[in-house]
């Protein structure tokens, strides 16, 4: 990877895109320490960490902001309503004949109609998800001035905080290096390595119990970097072969290659999504504070990180978000009828329905084993954090660990492929 951003910076254009995306992070961090008026930030730091240690699911999405959403910054919704709003039009999408004609015969036109319409419903999103914050500001009595001009000036900062941060998103991917969305959210993640580097000499300082955490903490997040590296470069191939074509004197094809087809197709997408959905009953959440033991206040419980329900669920949702990309991306029927077109077969099985059934039986098995390798990693930490309180930052610690890792990976291929565009080697040499 090093060697990677060594050549990428020695080539004038890549380096322009590289400087250009981290000034944009640059602006993005310098958002997440600007606090918002109005707001007692230390009474509201002290109330995230002790939510953080209970395994409340405001300490998660804290982590997603960078700290932005302890500290009551500008960028304290972070890019979540973006997230959420790409959820919702994806769904709608599938669910909708009418859109899903849009995004596939309307060319650029329809993805640009798409992409606006998603920046609305994101706007729309982090509008209620900063009234819903600011709802818990006021009940908990973290504000200085409750009036209804400081509530809105409060509102109306987390919502433009939401659409800048979005805006700085599009233009990396636009004019920089990877997706956007995913390098802010690896900004706001990394971010906070000082905090849990901190929290590592802290137990180490505890005595031998904590010293054996801090061990199982960096056992666990090294076996987790190495899993994934490994798991993000597997993938399955299938054999095609290419039947010879006469065209005049000269003969073509009768090559063999092959067709592959990625373990991890979806990369760190499932995951993030997963996590934004069950991060929405912890937004009520801050609408609505139930009484002890009342039935809200067991529903609410169900959605905290320690318990075995919301630990199912994470698990399910990352298993049907992952199959949800597959179909997204490697349409069978597609695959088939381009093979039969280019002369192009499976051995041992028929061009047309036949090929297109044993794909969508091998790539149905392939993302069964990406869902699964997913899975593991984001809810085994997950269940250490259940079982020994004390490592209740393992659970934050696993996922995290998963999305800068895959953003990392994506982001270093893209690169890669930019320089095979722009290096090519002559036939001579």
């Amino acid at each position: 990877m090093f060697q990677t951003l060594k050549n990428a910076w020695s080539m004038p254009e890549l380096r322009k895109k590289i400087l250009y995306t981290l000034f944009i992070l640059l602006i993005f961090r310098f958002g997440s320490c600007i606090p918002v008026p109005f707001i007692d930030t230390n009474l509201l730091s002290a109330y995230f960490e002790q939510a953080s240690v209970s395994g409340s699911m405001l300490g998660y999405l804290n982590m997603f902001t960078g700290g932005g959403l302890s500290n009551a910054t500008i960028f304290a919704m972070s890019i979540t309503p973006y997230i959420n709003a790409s959820i919702i039009l994806q769904l709608l999408t599938v669910a909708i004949p009418a859109l899903e004609r849009l995004v596939k015969d309307g060319g650029e036109e329809g993805r640009k109609k798409i992409a606006s319409w998603t920046r609305y419903v994101a706007v729309v999103l982090g509008l209620l998800q900063g009234f819903s914050f600011y709802a818990l500001l006021r009940t908990e009595g973290f504000l200085s001035n409750t009036g209804v001009l400081a509530g809105a000036a409060i509102v109306l900062t987390f919502t433009a905080g939401t659409a800048l941060i979005m805006w700085l998103g599009e233009h990396i991917t636009q004019n920089g290096i990877g997706n956007g969305i995913s390098i802010i959210l690896f900004a706001g993640i990394v971010s906070r390595g000082p905090a849990l580097i901190s929290t590592l000499f802290n137990l180490i300082k505890g005595g031998a119990s904590g010293i054996l955490s801090a061990v199982l903490m960096v056992i666990i997040g090294l076996g987790v970097v190495v899993f994934i590296v490994f798991m993000s470069n597997a993938e399955r191939r299938i054999p095609v072969q290419y039947a010879k074509r006469v065209v005049g004197r000269k003969m073509y094809g009768g090559q063999s290659t092959h067709l592959p087809i990625k373990v991890n197709a979806a990369g760190v997408m499932p995951i993030i999504f997963a996590s934004s959905i069950l991060s929405l009953p912890q937004t009520i959440g801050m609408f609505w504070k139930p009484e002890a033991n009342t039935f809200g206040w067991h529903i609410l419980n169900l959605f905290s990180q320690s318990s075995p329900f919301y630990i199912v669920v994470y698990g399910l949702l990352i298993l049907a978000f992952a199959y949800f990309y597959a179909s997204i991306q490697f349409n069978p029927i597609e695959i088939a009828n381009n093979l039969k077109k280019n002369g192009g077969f499976i051995p041992g099985f028929r061009p047309g329905k036949p090929t297109s059934d044993f794909i969508t039986k091998a790539l149905g098995k392939v993302t069964f084993v990406g869902a699964i390798f997913l899975g593991v990693i984001a809810i085994l930490p997950l269940i250490v954090g259940a079982i020994s309180p004390t490592l209740s930052n393992v659970a934050l610690g696993g996922t995290s660990v998963i999305i800068v890792v895959g953003v990392a990976l994506d982001t270093v291929k893209q690169m890669e492929a930019q320089m095979l565009m722009r290096h090519h080697k002559g036939f001579l040499e």
